[in-house]
């Protein structure tokens, strides 16, 4: 009762209408839910125990979108940030290329300073902090000397920045782990290898050696060269944007959109990508909405880096793999 005496109007339940259950549509049901662990512990065996709810759901149906890619001969673009490279993955990258899965391989520039001093040197990823207190933070002699010699000798002969990387690393007599270096056996594959820089973000800009032009014509060319390999997509291809908050996202969106312009429309009618530890706006924006709002299907996988990727490259394995 109010305090002048009044008593506030309650709704009468017996008046509600009800429906039979039987005739609600549900989001889940009972033969979609999880199987524990049983007799056969195969990764085929996980994949089908997963539940066929959410984002499992979702991974699963990348996994048969990457794999359908392949069989199909349609491009399958993967787009890299520097910390899948820093994480150990290189690996199974590499084998996917080898199995000819990936169809072009494209990083932000510093995937490609990871990925050079690994192959070059057999380790990367300085303590920002400390080096930052007295001005060393990247100021490596070698690795910035020598990638921007690359940069420098690669627009001199007509080549992206992947290619000048990948043929600088090729003319190395002492690089502790090629086999490592998903730059240099992407082009040992034949497979386009690009390097999209961002000037004055990456450590080797700071380099006396740095050269804008040469980094400005090498990394453009690669713009060009993603462009012509995002038209493969049409029609069943897949991109995979893997760690990349910003570069990536947007340069795969210009790409997108001169692909487009150049053929009549198209790519139409592929599946997008984002695999990251957490959600961010341009990949949200530029990888999963955007580019498939007429056509296709967008993803977005959240999960550790060092978990995920190895996880999704089995998976897709795994559907090569099994008995059609």
């Amino acid at each position: 009762m109010t305090a002048d005496g009044r008593t506030p109007r309650e709704t009468d339940l017996s008046r509600v209408r009800t429906i039979p259950v039987a005739s609600r549509p549900n989001k889940v049901r009972a033969e979609e839910f999880a199987t524990p662990p049983g007799t056969d512990r195969s990764f085929a065996a996980f994949l089908n125990a997963l539940p066929d709810v959410l984002v499992a759901r979702d991974f699963i149906a990348v996994a048969d979108a990457i794999a359908e890619a392949a069989r199909k001969k349609r491009g399958v673009v993967v787009m890299l940030g520097g910390h899948i490279v820093k994480t150990g993955l290189a690996p199974v990258l590499i084998d996917l290329m080898e199995r000819g899965v990936i169809t072009h391989l494209a990083m932000n520039g510093s995937g490609a300073i990871h990925d050079y001093e690994i192959a070059r040197f057999g380790g990367t990823s300085e303590d920002v902090a400390a080096g930052l207190r007295d001005g060393t933070f990247g100021m490596a002699e070698e690795t910035g000397r020598e990638m921007n010699e690359a940069f420098i000798a690669g627009s001199k002969a007509g080549r992206g920045m992947g290619e000048a990387l990948a043929v600088a690393l090729n003319g190395e007599p002492s690089l502790a782990h090629p086999e490592l270096s998903v730059v240099l056996n992407a082009w040992k594959l034949g497979i386009p290898v690009t390097v999209h820089a961002a000037l004055g973000a990456e450590i080797i800009h700071q380099h006396p050696a740095a050269s804008g032009a040469a980094i400005g014509d090498t990394s453009h060319r690669d713009f060009r060269r993603l462009a012509a390999s995002v038209e493969s997509l049409d029609d069943g291809g897949v991109v995979l944007n893997l760690g990349s908050a910003v570069i990536m996202p947007e340069v795969f969106l210009k790409a997108l959109t001169i692909a487009r312009n150049v053929s009549g429309g198209k790519p139409q009618g592929f599946v997008t990508v984002d695999l990251d530890m957490q959600r961010h706006y341009r990949p949200h924006m530029n990888v999963v909405k955007r580019p498939t709002l007429d056509s296709g299907k967008g993803y977005e996988i959240t999960g550790h880096h060092e978990i995920m990727v190895p996880m999704l490259a089995w998976a897709v394995v795994e559907r090569l793999e099994r008995p059609r």
